[in-house]
């Protein structure tokens, strides 16, 4: 399977006490480039979080976002700094009797203060938590490495047609090169007799100077070649690279041989596939 580095990959999680989920999301990168957003409590993960990506993608720049919501209310509770609590409650006092203000001094009025109240939340079961997080982000990068797949043989099937078809046509174009040459030396001569053996040698150096078999050839062997590269396991991003360098070389040569307008549309054609596979490999790894 052709991985591109730019894709996409989530994958949720509902606990018991907790709702996890996890976003992947990464673009074209030279090398592996990972960085996450973590809730605090999970800051814990993020080099076993690093590692796990890691393992499976080998190239480009890496996001990873989880978002975590407890639902253990048990787990939480609520403390009240007294001390503080007089501070504020005083210094408000005293503000009203100097400036002489209306109103009360309500809760309402001093839960307004920071940290006069605090949140305290059990600590995490991080052991519990990691398998959670592992068995979600592992399933985030089912969903990325899918969304990344890319269907370059696709490609490669249509332009296998493309050269079958140049194949088939060059043949046609020598024909219809001797029947023209044909009828324009009887149109000079006249009544003469054409002279077979120059006709012959003529349109020779003809099939010769348009001939493509050799390029033909070789791209089908670059197609062998790209299937065995799909096959391997690892990166493959650079040799591809080279690879589709070497048949637009060679179509490039056909399209400058060709002596017919059908076969000249079809390289074009050639051409654009070409540059398709091109731009899809700058994201393979």
């Amino acid at each position: 399977m052709v991985l591109s580095m730019t894709g996409y990959g989530r994958a949720e999680k509902a606990a018991d006490a907790f709702d996890l989920t996890v976003e992947i999301r990464a673009v074209n990168h030279k090398y592996f480039e990972f960085s996450t957003r973590l809730p605090r409590a999970l800051l814990f993960a993020e080099d076993g979080l690093k590692k796990l990506c890691q393992s499976r993608i080998s190239r480009g720049k890496v996001d990873l976002f989880v978002t975590l919501v407890d639902r253990g209310a048990s787990d939480a509770a609520v403390e009240v700094d007294h001390a503080l609590a007089k501070g504020y409650l005083a210094a408000l006092k005293e503000l009203r009797e100097t400036y002489d203000l209306p109103g009360e001094i309500s809760a309402a009025v001093l839960a307004r203060f920071p940290d006069l109240l605090t949140v305290r939340r059990a600590d995490v079961d991080e052991e519990a938590m990691w398998a959670a997080l592992e068995e979600t982000t592992s399933r985030a990068l089912d969903d990325f490495i899918a969304m990344r797949a890319q269907d370059v043989l696709a490609r490669k099937d249509l332009l296998l047609e493309q050269v079958a078809f140049v194949e088939a046509r060059a043949p046609e174009t020598v024909a219809a090169y001797r029947a023209r040459l044909e009828d324009k030396m009887r149109e000079l001569l006249g009544d003469t007799a054409v002279d077979e053996q120059r006709l012959l040698t003529e349109c020779a150096l003809f099939a010769d100077k348009i001939a493509v078999d050799e390029e033909t050839v070789r791209l089908r062997s670059h197609f062998k070649q790209m299937e065995s590269l799909f096959a391997q396991q690892g990166p493959i991003g650079r040799p591809l690279d080279f690879l589709v360098q070497e048949m637009n070389r060679e179509t490039n040569t056909i399209g400058s041989k060709c002596q017919n307008v059908e076969i000249a549309h079809t390289v074009v054609a050639m051409k654009a596939e070409i540059e398709k596979i091109r731009e899809q490999i700058q994201n393979i790894e």
